[in-house]
């Protein structure tokens, strides 16, 4: 905040005969003719301020043992300790929601990327075996509208809300010039926590063990330039009925919220049921879980084992889209694996199913021939 003086008390002296001497510079105007002002720079400070306003309660509403969610301090603090951890390794991640925000914005429905926020990275957490614990973001735009601005923290609260971490803080950055109109963009950050030597992969993934996948809400966050796209191709507006889904329009059924999978594959972890655990995101089932496996051993999945969502099947059958360019850019109906002993795989499936996830049985693990690729989906054929 800037203060206008409008006189300059440091340059009085005193004089012998106890005058006083007239100031030595001329009192600051307090509105200089034609001067500017931020708003007439582009940036709108009684829209943040609104905005900031608008927001605190749904920042409050996801608070949690360890650290109180808020926003107004310079930073945050959190004590693992406080939130039940003896000695904690803590994980980092960051992510955004990439072009799905262009969905976003030509559909007018801000509502659901903020969860897309939250999951990219919470996601990403749980697969370390981590718990997530707070979460920041960062929100840009060239003009700030506070409607849709709430809209997206609203989201941003409800993923955390999903996830069980507190969302301490962030950054609403209005830069006229940087964006068009009616654009904005997203970054999230999300720390975790897991107890010494309880981090995932572990190290006794082997040949034989099972390869469960948990269903995906539908495209979730990535691959969108290739959908967009598509789109393009057929002509479609976003308004109309989805031709996959005709009881909403495009743009509703395409910004379907990412599923987040925090609550109920820790309950898993917990039980000590999970080897590894992969988040599908971009590069598909192809290059997503190999980046959780041995040299030595391949995820053998069968294509059969689930049934290609209609979205996957009407963005192959509109764009042309190879099966194996559709595996190694999409989550194809899968967006999280989980690697299991084939005695613990009964249990997994029980508990992932009572926290409300839809679970198949899709592949194993089998030795690797030398120089193969360590996914691969078999009978892709059957998905047209």
């Amino acid at each position: 905040m800037q203060t206008i003086r409008v006189g300059v008390s440091s340059g009085l002296e005193s004089a012998p005969n106890n005058s006083t001497r007239q100031p030595t510079r001329k009192p600051i105007p307090a509105y200089p003719k034609n001067g500017l002002t931020y708003r007439d720079a582009g940036v709108d400070i009684d829209a943040g301020e609104a905005l900031v306003e608008a927001i605190k309660p749904l920042a409050k509403s996801t608070a949690r043992s360890g650290g109180a969610a808020g926003l107004g301090g310079f930073g945050a603090l959190f004590d693992p300790k406080a939130a039940g951890f003896t000695d904690p390794i803590l994980v980092a991640t960051t992510d955004g929601v990439g072009t799905k925000l262009k969905v976003a914005i030509e559909s007018g429905r801000h509502d659901g990327v903020g969860i897309d926020l939250v999951a990219m990275c919470v996601n990403d957490l749980v697969v370390q075996g981590a718990e997530p614990l707070f979460f920041l973001d960062y929100f840009a735009t060239g003009k700030l509208d506070v409607a849709a601005g709430t809209a997206i923290v609203a989201g941003i609260a409800e993923g955390c809300r999903q996830a069980g971490c507190a969302l301490v803080g962030g950054e609403t950055a209005e830069m006229p010039g940087m964006y068009a109109k009616g654009d904005y963009d997203l970054a999230g950050f999300a720390v975790g926590a897991a107890e010494r030597g309880r981090l995932l992969p572990s190290e006794d993934v082997l040949v034989g063990d099972v390869i469960l996948g948990l269903a995906s809400t539908g495209v979730h966050s990535n691959g969108y330039s290739l959908v967009r796209r598509i789109v393009e191709r057929t002509g479609l507006d976003y308004a109309r009925p989805a031709p996959f889904d005709p009881a909403r329009g495009l743009g509703e059924a395409l910004l379907a919220p990412t599923r987040i999978y925090v609550k109920s594959c820790l309950a898993a972890v917990k039980a000590g049921t999970i080897k590894a655990l992969a988040h599908i995101t971009g590069g598909g089932l192809i290059e997503n879980i190999p980046r959780v496996l041995p040299d030595g051993v391949v995820a053998d999945l069968d294509a059969t084992a689930w049934t290609l969502p209609p979205v996957f099947v009407w963005l192959a059958k509109e764009g042309g889209v190879a099966a194996f360019e559709m595996a190694r850019t999409f989550n194809c109906g899968i967006g999280m694996v989980a690697v299991v002993s084939p005695d613990r795989a009964a249990e997994a499936v029980r508990i992932l199913s009572e926290h409300g996830e839809t679970v198949f049985t899709i592949g194993h693990i089998r030795a690797r021939v030398e120089g193969e690729a360590q996914s691969q989906v078999r009978g892709q054929e059957r998905w047209g």
